[in-house]
């Protein structure tokens, strides 16, 4: 556990360390043809040897920037050999099959030219995902540990990315872009992430200045490649959250694959932890599959699958929150009534054809349709009081020493959607001599909509209904004046939107490889369209097109130092979706424009070796201009949008990433990024925007008992001070503006790994797994009190407004099974 105490002090000192004799690593498992780890297998390559140990692992270091040939050798296996072309301090994880009848014999070739090194791209291990743990844990949990990727909510997957908002982030899975629920409103409502964690091979993350080939978003773009399995296997999973099960499937003839997983999760655990008792019977249930067909060797199909259904079952009994002073403790009491009942259906599948038509030419056509049924349907009524608590923290009536308000509010709502998008796209790619690539697609996207918006609020406080705040009504004096005017709801929405969106897209981009001197340099660069119209039963937008070009460029010094710069951006654009063209009264207004962003990213590659381990420094700076921006409010996690595009903004800030292996054979990182992002709406002057994070420290630390290696502990702890936030929904943000308080969470899990690839059990039941541990996670681990919004409670004696903090999930306890064939 030193290490852990280690990790702060050298976070200061990286500046001043001098990097080693450049060296590269090969390391690995060496198995039999019964899959049975090898003992004693001879490595061997000029003047350096290793040898396997009883677990068959082994580990070696060998000159980097030139060809090296490893030689295996085993008195009762037959020799087999690898060569290899590792760029300084590249590991390279090797796991051979030695045979008594054959040899096996392989050649890899790692340069510096490292693409997604290069491209800024973020690449996330898979295993690494499996192991930390979070309230909701999977891809999106440890995004939120990353620089630049920002999160107040435990119980959501939605993630902000330097200054953007939920949804202005790219989600691909083999190259497809993928959807989630328009209607969602709370953390607690979302269940699960589209991506299935068990499924996934490779997850590759931007947080911006990407290239013209991905989409037209903002902020950041999640690549994500499921699995394409070449053997039988299967996982489980199980904890109090929920399971999941997966199955790896491959025909005999080795054409036909296929990975398919099922996930149930119910946050019933997570939601008893927090101020409102509840009966609370959620269902989050999914399955999902990735089909691939080889229909020869030029020409390969796939099928990707997912129906989902989350049932919302909430219905709240009582509530009692304590906030104020020392010297003036408080407390707020709530007697609910009704229930809230919510669905979202989702279905969607693609289908993806690759042909390559030479070596150097390959050509993608995808198809791709989603569709969403989605019901919000909830009467609650709340009886609530607002007073002082008495000495003993209690809010009993006979010991309240004054009550400061009474009053009941009442909440409606009947709101349906059903959306269909479909999407049909083309792509190619193209190599020839001198490093160059060219990649270009054009794509199709129709989107209709039918969506249905009834929902009001009342509020009586004291005996007399409040009216709305931001209509020029008579004064309310009640009870002493009779009141004269109109009785009305405090909130009314009432909306029916029948709309269809047709776009086109497509992009073109370049991409080279040169050297200027001795040093080398890579380069992007490239241009995105998107045309498109709304049309509807009782609108008619205008046809709009916007074109974004953007470029990398990225430099290797020839220094001894394993460095790279980088610098990116362009002109960015986001054409509205649906949520985007609607109003805070539901209306659509079909000619939005597209936001725009002029975007740079300056960031700098550090690649070095501490205590004989390789390690990475990445700093990064970013400025983006807005113009055209679509001014928004977020409560909890729903987003409405003025639609409008009445104002600018700007966001600038700088990250900083460290990550290695602090612990031998381990990944840990730590993050640390600083933000500034502000809105001019209508040139009022320029206020903090939502997304407004100015400071992030986030960890992801893995670690194991030196004595007892089996014993895995995982840390997984963020801080971000507060955002602009928990003001009411009508408040004027240039005459109020509220934050809320920090956000700090620690969650860590132990684990105890029977068997491994390094830990094998001689029992012959258990030998048909080849992975088996249970944990135990402890979610929130300090018990901080983190409040996502605030509930406005009106004193009817001073005519205060107190904000009564609406606080996330408290400390938790989870026990998981993790088990894998």
């Amino acid at each position: 556990m030193n290490n852990f105490k280690l990790l702060f002090f050298f976070l200061f000192l990286w500046i001043g360390y001098t990097a080693s004799a450049q060296s590269a690593r090969v390391k690995g498992v060496i198995l039999d043809s019964e899959s049975r780890p090898v003992a004693d297998v001879n490595i061997t390559t000029g003047d350096k040897a290793a040898k396997s140990n009883a677990k068959g692992h082994f580990d070696i270091f060998v000159p980097s920037n030139k060809k090296v040939v490893l030689v295996f050798t085993h008195i009762s296996l037959k020799m087999m050999t690898l060569t290899v072309n590792l760029k300084p301090y590249e590991t390279f994880v090797f796991n051979p099959v030695m045979s008594t009848s054959e040899e096996q014999m392989g050649e890899v070739f790692v340069s510096s030219k490292n693409k997604k090194r290069v491209q800024g791209i973020t690449v996330i291990d898979q295993s690494t995902i499996k192991k930390m743990p979070g309230a909701n844990a999977g891809i999106e949990n440890v995004l939120k540990t990353l620089p630049g990727v920002n999160s107040n909510n435990e119980l959501s997957t939605q993630y902000a990315v330097r200054g953007g908002n939920y949804d202005e982030n790219l989600v691909y899975v083999n190259e497809i872009e993928v959807y989630r629920p328009f209607l969602i409103r709370s953390g607690q409502q979302e269940g699960l992430s589209f991506t299935n964690t068990d499924l996934v091979q490779n997850i590759d993350f931007s947080a911006g200045g990407f290239q013209s080939k991905f989409g037209d978003k903002l902020s950041s773009v999640l690549d994500i490649s499921y699995r394409k399995p070449t053997q039988f296997g299967a996982s489980l999973e199980a904890s109090f959250l929920g399971g999941s099960i997966s199955f790896d499937a491959v025909s005999k003839n080795k054409k036909w694959s296929a990975v398919t997983g099922v996930r149930y999760r119910n946050n019933s655990l997570l939601v008893n932890s927090q101020d409102t008792q509840t009966n609370y019977t959620p269902t989050f249930a999914d399955i999902q599959t990735n089909i691939n067909y080889d229909v020869s060797q030029k020409w390969q199909l796939s099928f990707l699958g997912n129906i989902s259904q989350n049932k919302y079952l909430y219905q709240p009994l009582t509530r009692e929150t304590k906030f104020g002073t020392i010297d003036q403790p408080m407390a707020l009491a709530v007697f609910y009534e009704g229930q809230e009942k919510d669905q979202y259906d989702t279905y969607f599948g693609a289908i993806k054809t690759t042909y390559k038509a030479s070596s150097t030419l390959t050509f993608k056509l995808i198809g791709s349709l989603f569709h969403t049924i989605e019901k919000e349907h909830f009467d609650i009524l709340a009886q609530y009081r607002l007073g002082n608590v008495d000495e003993e923290g209690n809010m009993n009536p006979d010991d309240v020493d004054f009550t400061r308000g009474i009053g009941t509010q009442l909440n409606h709502a009947r709101n349906d959607l059903d959306a269909l998008i479909a999407n049909i796209e083309i792509k190619g790619f193209k190599e020839w001599k001198d490093n160059n690539q060219i990649e270009f697609g054009l794509k199709f996207t129709r989107e209709s909509i039918r969506d249905r918006i009834v929902e009001w609020e009342m509020i009586d406080s004291a005996g007399f209904s409040l009216n709305p705040p931001i209509l020029d009504l008579p004064k309310n004096n009640q009870p002493y004046q009779p009141y004269t005017g109109p009785l009305l709801p405090y909130q009314n929405i009432r909306a029916t939107n029948l709309n269809d969106i047709n776009r086109f897209s497509g992009y073109a981009q370049w991409s080279n490889k040169t050297y200027l001197g001795p040093s080398q340099f890579w380069y992007t660069i490239g241009a995105r369209f998107q045309s498109w119209q709304v049309s509807g039963a009782a609108v008619e937008g205008n046809n709009q097109t916007v074109f974004s070009p953007r470029a990398q460029f990225a430099l290797k010094p020839d220094w001894d130092m394993d460095m790279i710069f980088r610098l990116s951006g362009g002109l960015y654009h986001q054409p509205p979706f649906y949520r985007e063209l609607r109003d805070f009264n539901g209306e659509v207004n079909p000619n939005v424009k597209a936001q725009q962003s002029v975007h740079f990213v300056l960031s700098n590659d550090y690649n070095f070796k501490m205590w004989n381990r390789p390690f990475k420094w990445v700093t990064e700076l970013y400025y983006k201009s807005l113009s055209d921006v679509n001014t928004y409010s977020i409560d909890n996690v729903r987003i409405r949008y003025v639609a409008d595009n009445n104002a600018k903004a700007y966001a600038q800030g700088v990250d900083f990433r460290l990550n290695g292996e602090f612990v031998p054979g381990t990944e840990s990182w730590i993050s640390f990024g600083y933000l500034k992002t502000e809105e001019n709406y209508e040139n009022k002057g320029f206020i903090a925007r939502p997304t407004d994070q100015r400071l992030k420290f986030a960890m992801l630390f893995q670690d194991y008992m030196p004595n007892i290696p089996s014993i895995k502990l995982y840390l997984n702890l963020v801080y971000n001070t507060g955002l602009p936030g928990g003001s009411p929904s009508y408040s004027d943000p240039y005459l109020y503006q509220n934050r809320l308080n920090d956000y700090r969470r620690a969650d860590v899990g132990f684990a105890k790994v029977f068997i491994d690839q390094n830990n094998s059990v001689k029992a012959s039941w258990f030998k048909k797994f080849k992975e088996l541990s249970l944990g135990l996670e402890i979610f929130n681990l300090f018990n901080n009190q983190n409040a996502i919004t605030n509930t406005w409670v009106r004193d009817a004696y001073s005519k205060n407004q107190y904000a009564i903090p609406n606080y996330m999930t408290s400390r938790v306890f989870n026990i998981k099974l993790n088990a894998r064939l």
